[in-house]
């Protein structure tokens, strides 16, 4: 029996009660599927009285997470001050405008959000081609390499030092810390402790402090630390909500993008049936992106905090519960997304995801992401790349980024 079949019946073995769908090592083995599924059909409004975060509420279906998303007020994003399930002490705590109400939310988010109007991407199109371009002609033929590290880190990561304007030769700094920001101690094991982390992050706070100095003194431009620098919303932060906002852009810039990338090539390989459809027609290259968005989900949840008392999906919650909208679980609600376990790139509604999240919080970058997405498949669809996955993706230790590590190809000529 494989792995996959035993979880399935341990998913359906436990009592409902004490089924915890946060485990990282199922989202690690990628087999946390049949215990959402389980809680869509059973319970999809659940309360997990007890887990290594706490107690908290898992809200796993399509239209009670949107429900959930637009109401920022009564499911607030500011008083924990943490953006997933893992409860952070006020020592620790790094505010961001993900983490904030209005009205401070948006002012912050209106300082940066230029850097990726439809007036700028357009400017950024032919960087993002010319970069996709050189990685692909620079990678191995014919012999084994890993994709997250060569093509999917490298091209985000080299979006990240134009966004910021950040030092070119040090890129894979901005890649470090955002590592070290999602591997939080209770879901990975490399960082070791909340010391650690903060200790690694306070050496991107005296980088980019650098950069801020030398923006605020200068004329405004159009990158994200001169726009913090200028705007009366975020000119004034204090130095933990500016790397609070810094890793906040890191990870939305990098993580979450590169792991759409790493996913697209393991789903066409998994399903050679859609790779044949999009090289036979390249006009289907948007709809693929949409769908390898929603079928990756790359951030898994989004928590969110009752500021009262109210009813979802038929169950009451309290004031003060935490509130998990699981994202990947709510693309996979065939009540909405018909045949939603299954990889298709021209089907119908295809945007129709909840991968960039609703409402006041919506995800900033989104279109930024499905230019890069879409940008590379379409040179790798030129160039016509016979990329093949040779062995299983190794998937990062956490239930927050739905993630990889590597992903080991070969280009066969």
């Amino acid at each position: 029996m494989n792995t996959l079949c035993e979880e399935r019946d341990d998913a359906y073995d436990i009592p409902l009660d004490l089924l915890d769908v946060s485990e990282v090592k199922r989202f690690q083995d990628d087999t946390m599927w049949p215990y959402f599924k389980r809680l869509r059909r059973e319970d999809p409004v659940h309360y997990c009285k007890k887990s290594p975060y706490g107690p908290y509420w898992s809200v796993t279906k399509y239209h009670d997470i949107v429900a959930v998303d637009t109401n920022h007020e009564v499911f607030s994003s500011e008083p924990a001050a943490a953006v997933s399930i893992v409860d952070v002490t006020e020592e620790y705590r790094l505010p961001s405008f993900i983490k904030m109400d209005p009205p401070k939310h948006g002012e912050q988010r209106r300082a940066i959000s230029p850097i990726v109007g439809p007036e700028n991407l357009a400017k950024l199109e032919h960087l993002i081609r010319s970069r996709a371009k050189a990685i692909l002609d620079g990678l191995p033929r014919n012999e084994v390499f890993n994709w997250v590290d060569q093509v999917s880190i490298e091209l985000t990561t080299q979006m990240l030092t134009t966004l910021f304007d950040f030092p070119f030769e040090d890129r894979r700094l901005l890649t470090y810390w955002s590592e070290v920001a999602n591997n939080v101690p209770q879901s990975a094991h490399d960082i070791g402790s909340w010391d650690r982390r903060r200790a690694i992050l306070s050496e991107c706070l005296a980088y980019f402090t650098r950069l801020w100095r030398e923006r605020i003194d200068a004329e405004p431009r159009a990158d994200l630390i001169s726009m913090m620098a200028h705007s009366p919303a975020t000119r004034n932060m204090e130095p933990r909500e500016f790397l609070g906002n810094l890793v906040l852009l890191i990870v939305g810039g990098n993580d979450t993008t590169r792991n759409s990338i790493s996913g697209g090539m393991w789903f066409m390989n998994q399903n050679p049936n859609e790779l044949r459809k999009l090289r036979a027609n390249p006009l289907l290259v948007s709809g693929a992106v949409s769908e390898i968005i929603r079928y990756q989900t790359p951030v898994a949840h989004i928590r969110r905090n009752a500021l009262a008392n109210t009813v979802i999906g038929g169950k009451m919650i309290r004031k003060g519960d935490k509130v998990i909208m699981w994202y990947i679980s709510g693309n996979r609600d065939d009540e909405v997304i018909e045949k939603a376990d299954s990889f298709i790139i021209d089907r119908k509604n295809v945007r129709q995801h909840l991968s960039f999240g609703f409402g006041i919080h919506r995800c900033v970058g989104n279109r930024l992401a499905e230019l890069q997405l879409k940008i590379l498949w379409e040179e790798i669809l030129a160039r016509r790349l016979n990329v093949e996955v040779v062995g299983e993706p190794e998937r990062v230790a956490s239930n927050f980024v739905h993630g990889y590590s590597a992903l080991p190809v070969r280009i066969v000529d």
